[in-house]
This record gives structure tokens, C-alpha cells and sequence, in this order.
């Protein structure tokens, strides 16, 4: 029986590097340092879905106020990715299981827009899943570290765009300075401003 919980450290750092390092751009992974210290602070709470002892995937939330969390990460082992049905339904069931562990948390994230992305398929596709598994679109985009994302989030009932732009901003005005934030964080993401560069998470 599958179950979502969290790692050990030693875990994280395996499928860190097992996993997320392959799935997600440099523009869109934040170092494996930066996890560890948040965890260390309880601002992080790496879920990991086991199969028995084996980690299948895994579901990371970057936590703001409580009963607010960023979707930090969300990825399926690429061990099981074959076929493409076996990965959606990995992966509806670590939404499920999410909603399960942190039934009073509203949880936010961001998916990149297809018309700014590398890869506008796959983009319209992720976008096609969380819409599937009972995300809703909030009715703002941001910008981060110059990838364009719609904001979604995953809560029983709706979520009033102004206080989830609020908690969605606090999540990175409580980690980063204010030079970084200004300088790469944009909620909510404005068209008649030109995009930054596409960098790497410092």
C-alpha cells in the first residue's frame, strides 16, 4: 500500500538528486541547501510517496502562514514515468493523499503558462492534469526567476484571489531579501512589463 510521509534527510538528498534534478530547469529548482534549510526552520515539509520502502514520488510544500502552503514541487519517480498513465495516475494519487495529510491547508502553486514556455505541450498538458485533479485557477499569473506561471491551488472550497496573493507573496517575502525579491519575484506577473532573464535560484 502506498503512503505519503516524510524522508529522512539522507532520503531527500536521493531523490533530490535522483529526481527533481532531472524533471525541473535550473530556473525553476531551488538548491537542495536552501530545502534543508527551511525543513531545518519548519518552513518545509518534503512529502514523499512510498511504496513500501521505496520512494515513487514525491509532493514538496514550501509553508507560509498556517493553513497556507506553496507547491513547491511535484514529481513522479522516473523509474515509473512508462507507461504515461502509470505517471498521471501516480500522480493524482500524491494530490490525493496530499489533500488527506493537510485537510485544512489551502495549497497554491504555479505552472508555467504555455505560450511563454520551452515546451508549450508539455505546459498545456500539466496545466490539462491539475485541472483533472481538482486544482483551480486563481485569477492572477506570476513571474519567478523569469518563468511566466498561472497560479493554481487545491482547496475544498473557493479561495478569494486577494488572500491568496497575499500568502502567496509572503512565502517568498519571508525567505528572500527584499533586493531578491524585487528582483526576481513579480505576483502578480504584469503583460505590459517586460520579463527578466530566465536564471537559476541562487
Amino acid at each position: 500500500m502506498m503512503e505519503l510521509r516524510l524522508p529522512t534527510l539522507e532520503q531527500l538528498r536521493t531523490v533530490y538528486d535522483a529526481d527533481l534534478l532531472k524533471a525541473f530547469p535550473a530556473a525553476e529548482l531551488k538548491p537542495l541547501r536552501n530545502m534543508e534549510e527551511l525543513w531545518e526552520v519548519d518552513r518545509y515539509r518534503p512529502w514523499c510517496l512510498f511504496d513500501g520502502d521505496e520512494i515513487v514520488g514525491e509532493c514538496f510544500l514550501w509553508l507560509g502562514h498556517p493553513g497556507w502552503a506553496l507547491l513547491d514541487y511535484l514529481c513522479v519517480s522516473p523509474s515509473w514515468v512508462e507507461p504515461l498513465l502509470v505517471l498521471a495516475g501516480l500522480g493524482a494519487a500524491i494530490l490525493r493523499k496530499l489533500q488527506e495529510v493537510e485537510p485544512d491547508t489551502v495549497i497554491f502553486g504555479e505552472s508555467e503558462v504555455p505560450e511563454d514556455a520551452d515546451d508549450p505541450a508539455m505546459a498545456e498538458r500539466r496545466l490539462g492534469f491539475y485541472a483533472r485533479n481538482g486544482l483551480r485557477t486563481a485569477g492572477y499569473d506570476t513571474e519567478m526567476f523569469g518563468v511566466h506561471y498561472k497560479t493554481l491551488y487545491l482547496f475544498r472550497e473557493e479561495v478569494d484571489d486577494a488572500a491568496l496573493m497575499e500568502e502567496h507573496r509572503f512565502v517568498y517575502q519571508s525567505t528572500f531579501s527584499p533586493e531578491k525579491y524585487t528582483q526576481f519575484v513579480r505576483i502578480p506577473y504584469d503583460p505590459g512589463v517586460p520579463s527578466g532573464p530566465k536564471v537559476a535560484w541562487e
